[in-house]
């Protein structure tokens, strides 16, 4: 389905993403981790054409992404939809025309300048939102809800786009433990029940290892691991980050159950964080 070939974007002499090859045969739910400034936002940006490539190739059923212009990239955009750490949302409008503008692409100027929305788009908007367990703050305005309720408000505002591939760029940062296993079910949830690909930038490495059938990881814009989740172990985490022997990956896990362990308890086998 998806091909991504030497791939490479620089910045004058930095190199952000330095020739990733990557290849996804059928839909997949893929956690890229590596620490602050490996290139995995850039690669992202990358595969939905808001950045373009400095060199390489993304093919996608055949069409060849790097190259598309116009409207064509615009369909492209709308086909892989993007969440991002803040959600972008609107704050002062409601919760459900939030959603709505995961329509924005295929309507006319005349109707985005009047808000104005078929009847069966708002049906579905608030659909999707009591899927997500929100449905009843869909006439709030959205900078009344919660961080992890506006996460799923920006989630549902992707599945309007009805894409083939969610990308999500690191979706729970910004989230306490309880609303981070919330969205990240979520996300997992649209991948199983929908055939939809999710590639996800992760924060914390137990969360990969938990939600993701596929882990890549990225040091200095290059990719150095790319397998399952249980080749994760925590000697290839400090390969991926540069890391020594003092690296531990209890101290930012995801867990909620650690936060209910006693002053001093040290797991056996943890789980691992992207260190900041």
């Amino acid at each position: 389905m998806l091909n991504i070939e030497n791939l490479t974007k620089a910045f004058g002499p930095n190199v952000a993403v330095d020739a990733a090859n990557i290849t996804v045969d059928k839909p997949a739910m893929i956690g890229i981790i590596g620490r602050s400034g490996a290139g995995k936002s850039t690669l992202l940006r990358m595969l939905n054409r808001l950045s373009d490539a400095t060199s390489g190739r993304i093919a996608f059923e055949g069409s060849d992404v790097t190259a598309l212009q116009g409207a064509a990239k615009r369909r492209w955009q709308s086909e892989c939809a993007m969440i991002f750490q803040q959600f972008n949302l609107v704050p002062r409008l409601d919760v459900v025309s939030n959603v709505l503008h995961g329509t924005l692409n295929r309507r006319n100027a005349l109707a985005t300048m009047f808000n104005l929305y078929p009847n069966a788009d708002i049906h579905r908007a608030i659909d999707i939102l009591d899927r997500l367990g929100i449905a009843e703050h869909a006439a709030k305005r959205a900078e009344a809800l919660s961080g992890g309720q506006q996460q799923r408000v920006a989630i549902a505002r992707a599945l309007m786009q009805d894409p083939k591939i969610i990308l999500a760029d690191e979706p729970i940062a910004s989230l306490d433990p309880m609303n981070a296993q919330v969205v990240m079910q979520s996300l997992r949830q649209i991948h199983e029940e929908d055939g939809r690909m999710v590639i996800a930038n992760l924060h914390t490495l137990d969360t990969a290892r938990r939600y993701c059938d596929r882990v890549i990881g990225m040091r200095d814009g290059r990719i150095v691991f790319d397998g399952t989740p249980a080749q994760l172990t925590t000697g290839v985490a400090r390969d991926i980050y540069g890391a020594d022997a003092s690296f531990s990956e209890a101290a930012t896990s995801t867990e909620i159950e650690t936060l209910d362990r006693p002053e001093g308890f040290k797991p056996a086998a943890a789980a691992s964080p992207e260190l900041a």
